[in-house]
């Protein structure tokens, strides 16, 4: 089976989805929440159009990657989303070498001498 109408893709990350596109994949999920399988009334329940892979993971600003969900289950996963964002900026600043700033430059050892350190760390 062929596909009628071309694929959607967003010029940009910022190029905001368009009606029909919306239109499209509300279709597509039956009007229901990809999540919770919840029907999206539009009075009790907004639909709310996010990104299988974020953009800031990698993800592509098109329709394939593209998803209905229900505004509980949005914000659940963005939760989840800019935990997972954190992590990996993280481990990519410890494995180019980049080290956090100390928070605690000073402290007493136990015959009472107090140390100072630089903030920078070696």
């Amino acid at each position: 089976m062929s596909r009628e109408v071309p694929e959607w893709r967003g010029k940009t990350d910022d190029t905001p989805i368009p009606p029909r596109v919306r239109a499209r994949l509300y279709l597509m999920g039956n009007g229901k929440c990809c999540k919770c399988t919840r029907f999206i009334d539009g009075k009790k329940l907004t639909a709310e159009y996010d990104h299988i892979v974020p953009l800031i993971l990698g993800g592509s600003n098109s329709e394939v990657n593209l998803q209905l969900l229900c505004k509980p289950c949005h914000q659940a996963k963005t939760k989840l989303d800019v935990k997972l964002k954190a992590k990996v900026a993280r481990v990519r600043k410890r494995n180019i070498g980049i080290k956090k700033p100390r928070t605690i430059r000073s402290w007493r050892k136990f015959n009472g001498e107090i140390v100072f350190a630089p903030r920078a760390r070696s």
